[in-house]
């Protein structure tokens, strides 16, 4: 990973015609390594760029607001891959594991982008398809492999995988009946959590959705700065 990033960081400062390579080339090289290139030819309308300014604004601001959670590095609109904006988190220290907490707050950061877009639009869009998505996984998952309902308690529940031939278990439609309403319940306890926050917190919604329009991306630093001085008014 660290080679690829150099390379990258070479091949930036080679476009450039820099005899060095600086920090803010590698930064440059760490993002299009982690995130995807730019794709920054896509025509995009103005509602369209508030929307997605939004919903990254929803997924920093929870990420921020929830002790646990990985720090939020930066906040982009700019396009990487098939994403039209991102939100990056970093943690601070290796994890082998996660905790349920960890998990949850996953959870919440996911459906922010989603919920700040009900919130502030009144309205839901196709953005939020892969934010749905794993937070699906993730939920069941917390359910059916890590035993961490406390209705269903620590079982697994594996399910058939046609790749490795193995065949799942043999579940009663009550046990399936039950999965669901665990999984649902616990994807529910999330978004209230996070629509609870971006409520109480409507103003530094706005604050970063404006100020990521304005400058199209956001360091951990820039966020910080808006939440100062939102706390000042």
């Amino acid at each position: 990973q660290l080679a690829s990033l150099v390379n990258e960081a070479a091949l930036l400062t080679t476009r450039k015609n820099s005899p060095t390579i600086s920090m803010e080339i590698l930064e440059a090289a760490k993002d299009k390594v982690l995130m995807g290139a730019e794709r920054r030819s896509l025509i995009i309308t103005d509602r369209e760029k508030r929307i997605t300014a939004c919903h990254e604004a929803g997924h920093a601001l929870v990420a921020w607001m929830l002790p646990g959670a990985d720090p939020v590095h930066k906040v982009t609109i700019i396009p990487r891959g098939r994403a039209l904006g991102l939100t990056m988190q970093l943690p601070e220290e290796e994890r082998n594991s996660h905790d349920r907490t960890f998990l949850f707050n996953n959870l919440c950061t996911l459906l922010g982008g989603r919920i700040a877009e009900e919130i502030v639009f009144n309205q839901m869009t196709t953005g939020a398809g892969n934010d749905i998505e794993r937070v699906s996984d993730i939920a069941r998952r917390m359910v059916c492999e890590w035993g961490m309902s406390e209705t269903i308690g620590p079982l697994t529940f594996r399910a058939s995988n046609p790749l490795s031939n193995q065949p799942g278990q043999i579940i009663s439609e009550q046990t399936a009946v039950l999965i669901d309403v665990e999984v649902k319940k616990l994807v529910q306890s999330a978004y209230d959590r996070a629509r609870g926050l971006l409520e109480e917190h409507r103003a530094l919604l706005d604050a970063i959705t404006d100020a990521l329009i304005e400058r199209e991306t956001l360091s951990r630093a820039d966020i910080q700065a808006i939440i100062a001085t939102n706390e000042r008014k």
